[in-house]
């Protein structure tokens, strides 16, 4: 009996903490993945200890709604239309944010050739004051930080339209 209790007990212990870990979006928009529920960000999607979505059918198949049978249908000749109008309309956005790409590079290049100064006063060796210019190296590398994230967006950006154009036909 005390050995069976003792397997058990091992097992037990053995066994991981099945929480499941929700994605959550926090307020500057960063993804963040936990399992303890965060105050002020938006929960975007939970998953059980395996993997799975936390919520739904774990058998990898989502479930069906039956349609109902007055539920309008549109011909292949309007959906073609609609279709087209979405890919019009996915490669105008991806249009535009190649051109913001470019001028986000074009910004950050801008950027890294005016580094960040500030002019202070100090006294020179002939005891009279004297104006010298100064590099503010923390301004500089913040600056330059917000330009990189606006480049690393608009690319991901990209991706996605990309993404999503190679998916319509």
């Amino acid at each position: 009996m005390k050995k069976l209790l003792s397997i058990c007990l091992i097992l037990l212990l053995a066994n991981p903490v099945l929480a499941d870990t929700c994605k959550y979006e926090d307020a500057d928009g960063r993804i963040i993945y936990t399992n303890i529920p965060m105050k002020g960000a938006k929960k975007l999607s939970c998953f059980g200890f395996d993997g799975a979505p936390a919520s739904g059918a774990r058998n990898g198949k989502a479930p069906r709604t039956a349609t109902p049978a007055d539920f309008p249908r549109v011909d292949s000749a309007t959906q073609k239309q609609r279709d087209d109008t979405r890919r019009k309309v996915l490669e105008d956005e991806l249009a535009a944010e190649q051109k913001a790409l470019e001028q986000a590079k074009k910004d950050y290049a801008e950027g890294e050739a005016d580094p960040e100064t500030f002019k202070t006063t100090i006294k020179g060796k002939d005891g009279k004051p004297q104006t010298v210019t100064r590099r503010d190296v923390a301004k500089f590398e913040e600056k330059m930080k917000k330009l990189q994230e606006n480049v690393d967006l608009h690319e991901k950006n990209i991706q996605l339209l990309q993404k999503e154009l190679a998916g319509t036909h």
